[in-house]
């Protein structure tokens, strides 16, 4: 069978987390189904490392799909013509995005509608493409994947889409994230905080990740427990970070704010792996990849207790409000200081992420890929 994949957000040394969805679970099915031709679709010169397997035929197409309009381009004409002159039986994407206009099977993965509930956490095309396409992307496919149950009831409930139609795979994990032995955490910790244990946040500085609350509650821990815990925040910006700037010039421990950029998954590790807890309060996510990192490295987590979180991190996580400052600022303070607490939120957590691997999603995905290829 020949199998077309969207590929697009292969980027190399530039992967977020659709883009690690695709890395990990492509490079297992591929692998796995050597009887299966699989013509992966890019928009731009790709990567040799992206080349899993020798049943992978790499293809670029134009134009660079990096603005709504281009994306429009890009499935619609380059995408389509591809689909229908060299007869891909199916046509898999790992971000939703499908030609509207051909006569191939699609499979699409939707990892959240946040757009949908949040629009104006998106630039104005953005926005206006993902409500307008969405919906006729979900009724055009002939199977939608996701990557929780709150995003499948979510997607079905908000677009009227039979649930039957819609399958259910948790994000995995990199086998590479686990604890850290007492001494790499000090060293470190010395390299990066002068030594001072910290709180760490992992994502991109997007407002729906809520780092100016965030912030706002580190200011308040700080100021009810005199200590010299310091907050490390991971990740690149985004959009609209003026909130984030508004609210670190107006913090008295703004200095012990940390603000690495994006790190490279080794470094990433040791980071996460050597903090103090995670503090991951956004108010909306379609999985939340960091808490099963940080649950794997043992490291306790404090997380929103809204959409997919709960349903990922389960007894494993101390919840709070992301819109309650204080509510955050007291589970900073109770981690801090209850050490019967903190272990007990490292040991659960360990165990919990033994649900997650990406073994595992990259074979749940197959089968729902396989109700296609079956007629099911």
């Amino acid at each position: 069978m020949n199998i077309a994949v969207n590929t697009r957000l292969l980027i190399k040394n530039r992967l977020d987390g659709i883009g690690w969805f695709s890395y990990e679970t492509l490079k297992r099915i591929t692998a796995n189904h050597p009887e299966h031709r699989f013509y992966f679709l890019f928009d731009r010169p790709w990567d040799r490392e992206f080349i899993f397997s020798d049943n992978i035929i790499p293809v670029k197409l134009f134009p660079p799909a990096r603005h709504p309009f281009l994306w429009y381009l890009w499935l619609e004409i380059s995408v389509r013509r591809f689909l229908k002159k060299n007869r891909m039986d199916l046509f898999i994407s790992p971000d939703g995005f499908i030609p509207l206009h051909t006569k191939t099977p699609c499979y699409a993965v939707v990892h959240d509608i946040n757009f949908l509930h949040r629009p104006a956490d998106l630039p104005f095309f953005n926005r206006v493409y993902y409500n307008y396409f969405f919906p006729a992307f979900v009724r055009k496919a002939k199977r939608i994947g996701t990557v929780s149950h709150y995003s499948a009831k979510d997607i079905s409930t908000s677009y009227t889409i039979d649930p039957a139609k819609i399958d259910v795979f948790h994000n995995g994990i990199n086998p590479s994230f686990k604890p850290l032995s007492h001494e790499m955490i000090e060293k470190t910790r010395l390299g990066l905080s002068e030594g001072f244990p910290y709180f760490i946040f992992v994502g991109t500085l997007h407002p729906r990740k809520n780092v100016a609350n965030l912030l706002r509650a580190y200011e308040v821990f700080r100021k009810m427990t005199k200590t010299r815990v310091k907050m490390v925040i991971v990740g690149e910006k985004f959009f609209l970070t003026e909130d984030i700037e508004r609210v670190l010039a107006m913090m008295a421990f703004r200095d012990d704010v940390i603000f690495t950029g994006r790190l490279e998954p080794e470094a990433l590790h040791d980071v996460l792996a050597s903090a103090m807890a995670l503090t991951f309060v956004p108010y909306f996510e379609g999985f939340g990849i960091p808490i099963v990192e940080a649950m794997k490295c043992g490291v306790p987590v404090i997380a929103s207790d809204v959409t997919s979180l709960p349903e990922v991190g389960g007894d494993s996580v101390l919840y709070c409000n992301p819109d309650n400052i204080d509510e955050i600022a007291g589970r900073m303070k109770e981690l801090s200081e209850n050490t019967r607490l903190w272990e007990e939120l490292s040991r659960k957590g360990k165990e919990r992420a033994k649900l997650f691997s990406w073994d595992k999603s990259a074979g749940e995905f197959w089968n729902g890929i396989e109700k296609i290829i079956h007629g099911a």
